[in-house]
């Protein structure tokens, strides 16, 4: 109980950290906060304390929306440093990771542009900047499923060449490790773009046909794998 409660307080005091905790009590508000409001409509309390949960969804939303104002900087840095990717890496990773680097660096101004027009901040529409956002946000979680599958495949061909040659039983468990890591990273961003879609224009695949606990489930999900992910990286 005690390592729990450290290893949850050493999450908030980062910024990574809190911020994925903020995630998952968002998504999770809104998950619980749908189905109260879902299934119960002839309880007056539990329909009331529903809509406060999704009200408070809402405000977590808004407060990491705010928090990513600056966000830019840290994201152009990173961008920076990994460039065109190491020479001796898979050329489809590079390329792949490249143009996700560029999706995710378009995101942050077009987020703040919505955000100012919904604060009334600047005089603009705010809807079709939320729209590229949406579009960025899925283009970059689309990548990242297509740079995991091309790891995955990677990460099989090197595990049957040792398993081939009969190799150290350390780098196999190692390699798993790595397998494991990259189907939930596959798993979460199919969470996050399902939800992406749902966002999207009406008449797109699914698009506005999700209820609110399903959104809920949906990234809590994907927030959950990623402070699991969190804190193996850490260990």
């Amino acid at each position: 109980m005690q390592q729990s409660v450290e290893s949850l307080v050493r999450l908030l005091e980062s910024y990574r950290g809190r911020d994925k905790i903020i995630r998952t009590v968002c998504y999770g508000s809104q998950l619980v906060g749908g189905v109260l409001t879902r299934k119960a409509e002839a309880d007056v309390s539990s329909q009331r304390l529903g809509k406060s949960l999704l009200l408070f969804s809402a405000q977590l939303s808004h407060c990491r929306t705010v928090l990513r104002l600056f966000d830019d900087l840290s994201m152009l840095a990173y961008s920076h440093s990994y460039g065109l990717g190491a020479s001796d890496e898979d050329k489809g990773i590079r390329w792949i990771s490249v143009l996700t680097n560029v999706a995710d660096q378009l995101y942050y101004p077009c987020e703040h542009v919505a955000w100012a027009a919904d604060a009334e901040i600047i005089k603009v529409k705010s809807d079709k900047w939320w729209l590229f956002c949406t579009v960025l946000w899925g283009t970059s979680l689309l990548l990242g499923i297509l740079r995991s599958l091309r790891v995955l495949l990677l990460l099989r061909r090197k595990l049957k060449r040792q398993e081939r040659y009969g190799e150290g039983s350390s780098r196999q468990t190692r390699l798993h490790s790595q397998i494991r890591g990259e189907l939930l990273s596959i798993l979460s961003s199919a969470a996050d773009l399902s939800n992406a879609i749902h966002w999207m224009p009406p008449g797109l695949l699914w698009a506005g046909r999700f209820p609110s606990w399903l959104v809920g489930l949906l990234g809590t999900t994907s927030s959950v794998i990623g402070l699991i992910q969190m804190n193996n990286s850490d260990s």
